[in-house]
């Protein structure tokens, strides 16, 4: 399996890595089995985080017994020293280790402040010199708390949304990142699951040598996905490049990522799946949303408070409000065609 060197780290991961936040859905069980396969065949990176409820504790039980063999990432959203501390002696507790290879901090909005004594950064230093972290990285969807990281000089490692639909402002970041000697995480290879070609994100992966995507995986179908291309060695080719250059014509501008930092929402609306609404029901099976519970939770749409709190926190600078808007138009004219087909 291709190894890739993680910036000044000096960690060798796989290129085809495992994104962990799914396996909070399975069970302990179901989760164990699907990660000691991915171990067996050849998977050597594993990411995670504390807030992902018990995917920590489950990736603890499956490594148990080979920790030396793997390179795992966790993430603190902490806020201050106390609270990063505690949150790395959970989660060393958590994934059965007296280490951890790779700390990040879990997108902040704002670069944590490295002379502030009881700030969060301060947490990290005193952990990596009691041995507890071995380096420090950031995850960040705001490019220009990204560009401040690679800046800084402070962070080892960039953890970043990275896929086909990259537009100029991300490809810069990974040249920064590349000239700063920082390893490169994408996350969000499938741009929250709107890309259905694996393939073809497989394939654009590859063109970008130093790029690291943890693809996330929750089903042996996924998993088998993803080593097959990697047994294949899947390259870029002339129909996977018309598959990419039509979703680029699709989505790339004013579409939700879903990743979830517009919530709450005082409506009680489920912003990351409305918001896209359009693109799911084109891409994706579209049934499950002609449900009386889907249209239910559309229409919760007309009691937006137009507080623009969604707005405010979104890391793309949506016009949410007016996105949900029409996305509900969009949702009732199809519902009105298909709902009962």
């Amino acid at each position: 399996m291709k190894m890739v060197r993680l910036g000044k780290t000096e960690l060798m991961v796989t290129k085809t890595a495992f994104g962990a936040l799914p396996i909070q859905r399975i069970s302990k069980a179901d989760a164990v089995k699907l990660v000691r396969r991915a171990f067996d065949n050849g998977i050597n990176y594993f990411d995670t985080a504390n807030a992902y409820t018990d995917s920590e504790e489950k990736l603890g039980e499956a490594f148990d017994g080979i920790r030396d063999k793997v390179v795992i990432s966790t993430k603190s959203g902490g806020k201050d020293k106390a609270t990063v501390a505690k949150h790395i002696e959970l989660s060393l507790q958590r994934l059965h280790t007296d280490y951890i290879d790779l700390f990040q901090f879990h997108n902040p909005a704002e670069l944590p402040d490295i002379n502030d004594p009881d700030g969060p950064y301060a947490a990290a230093l005193e952990a990596k010199e009691k041995g507890y972290i071995r380096h420090i990285g950031i995850t960040n969807h705001r490019w220009w708390v990204a560009q401040e990281a690679i800046d800084s000089g402070n962070f080892e490692t960039l953890q970043f949304p990275f896929c086909y639909l990259a537009t100029d402002v991300e490809l810069k970041l990974l040249r920064n990142a590349e000239a700063a000697d920082m390893g490169f995480i994408a996350m969000k290879g499938l741009s929250g699951g709107l890309l259905n070609n694996a393939a073809a994100c497989y394939a654009f992966m590859q063109q970008h040598p130093n790029v690291v995507p943890i693809w996330g995986i929750q089903h042996e179908w996924e998993l088998d996905q993803w080593l097959e291309l990697t047994k294949n060695d899947q390259q870029m080719t002339d129909e996977l490049k018309e598959v990419i250059e039509k979703d680029r014509k699709e989505l790339v501008g004013n579409f939700c990522r879903s990743c979830g930092y517009c919530l709450p929402c005082p409506a009680g609306i489920d912003i990351p799946q409305s918001a896209r609404m359009a693109q799911l029901l084109r891409r994706s099976p579209y049934k499950p949303y002609m449900s009386d519970e889907w249209y239910a939770k559309m229409h919760k749409i007309e009691g937006c408070l137009h507080c623009n709190s969604c707005s405010s926190r979104c890391p793309y600078g949506l016009d949410t409000p007016s996105l949900l808007q029409l996305m509900l138009k969009d949702y009732d004219e199809f519902y009105a065609i298909h709902k009962n087909d």
